[in-house]
């Protein structure tokens, strides 16, 4: 009988040769594929990849670890958001923005870093010819239940001209670029395997860490979302506080009687990266109706990776990328999948959520 480890390689040697297309036949890790040989990002992004995946494979062991519950019991940790539009930060929250932050100086590629775990913008370094803006752990609060978590991330190119200000105010503008700038972005999904998804503006893909390697593999080439799913993901309750459209539109698909005729399904982990990589993957809708998901770090990647993969992303009224943010926390509706689910959903109108008693889970 064949080793387990001589299997392993046989199912690598076919899973590389299946994953070659096009320019990028033969180069099966991320690092290969974003270099000379394969899309050619530039040697200052792939840097910057490969600090970041350094960043994120560390938060991965981090996150599995059974010894993270007691980070903060030990590290004296402060978890109080000092400002009203940030949630509060778990420990591992601010242990993985600081894993990110520390990558991110050490790559010398970075002049801001802006996060959901910082009121403000980070200035790091002058000459750094890229700002990347971050969720560094999405979902922490389910990390002691075993749910899936991610990271999320956006690059965009310094903006030149605006290095004469002073170093707050470019901070902040920066990283208040339009997702229509996007140079890639990207999550990392940790859970029943370590994903990493990105795109560089030439469709999303997606890359599985081999542990027995340390290599984050090629297994999605060209990820294309289905024009239409059967799969519909929200907190469903909450249908008593949403507006008449959504609850409408809801009702209609799941009894298949919407423009696809059949029955919808409701899928829904509360873990942002984790619900969209499901909806990528099969299609239909990942959504939070309500003013609560952020538009520079969470919605703008995420819409940035679906466009990509021929899919939508749409505050319910505007094309997400097309919102110019106003302020690194800004929140705001978020509605991600399959094109023509959310040109159906977009018919109902009324489907943003207004009310919004405060909940505690």
């Amino acid at each position: 009988m064949a080793s387990f480890s001589g299997f392993l390689a046989k199912a690598h040697m076919e899973m590389t040769a299946a994953s070659g297309a096009g320019d990028t036949k033969g180069f099966s890790t991320l690092m290969e594929y974003v270099g000379k040989g394969g899309l050619d990002v530039g040697d200052d992004l792939v840097v910057l990849l490969y600090h970041i995946q350094y960043a994120c494979k560390r938060i991965a062991a981090l996150v599995a670890s059974p010894f993270n519950s007691a980070i903060g019991e030990h590290s004296g940790l402060a978890t109080v958001a000092s400002g009203s539009e940030r949630d509060k930060p778990k420990p591992l929250d601010i242990v993985a923005n600081e894993i990110i932050l520390s990558s991110l100086r050490n790559s010398g590629k970075v002049s801001v870093m802006a996060s959901e775990e910082d009121d403000a913008p980070v200035w790091i370094n002058d000459d750094g010819p890229f700002v990347v803006v971050l969720d560094p752990l999405d979902g922490s609060r389910n990390i002691d239940a075993s749910i899936p978590t991610g990271t999320i991330f956006g690059i965009y190119k310094r903006l030149v001209e605006l290095d004469h200000l002073p170093v707050d105010e470019k901070a902040s503008l920066n990283s208040l670029q339009s997702g229509t700038k996007l140079v890639a972005s990207g999550y990392v999904l940790y859970s029943s395997a370590t994903i990493l998804c990105a795109s560089f503006g030439s469709g999303t893909h997606a890359f599985t860490l081999d542990h027995s390697t340390g290599d984050f593999i090629l297994t999605h080439p060209s990820v294309t979302i289905p024009p239409r799913g059967q799969i519909y993901s929200v907190n469903d309750a909450r249908y008593f506080d949403w507006p008449e459209g959504l609850r409408q539109y809801i009702d209609t698909v799941r009894q298949g009687k919407g423009q696809y005729p059949k029955k919808y399904s409701a899928r829904y982990i509360c873990s942002l990266v984790a619900d969209f990589h499901r909806t990528l993957l099969y299609g239909g809708i990942a959504m939070n109706p309500r003013d609560h998901l952020r538009l520079v770090y969470e919605a703008n990647p995420l819409s940035f990776l679906a466009e990509q993969a021929g899919g939508k992303g749409s505050d319910g009224k505007s094309r997400i990328l097309s919102i110019q943010p106003v302020k690194l926390h800004q929140r705001l509706p978020l509605f991600l999948g399959s094109s023509e689910d959310i040109d159906e959903l977009e018919s109902y109108g009324d489907i943003q959520q207004k009310v919004n008693p405060g909940y505690e889970v």
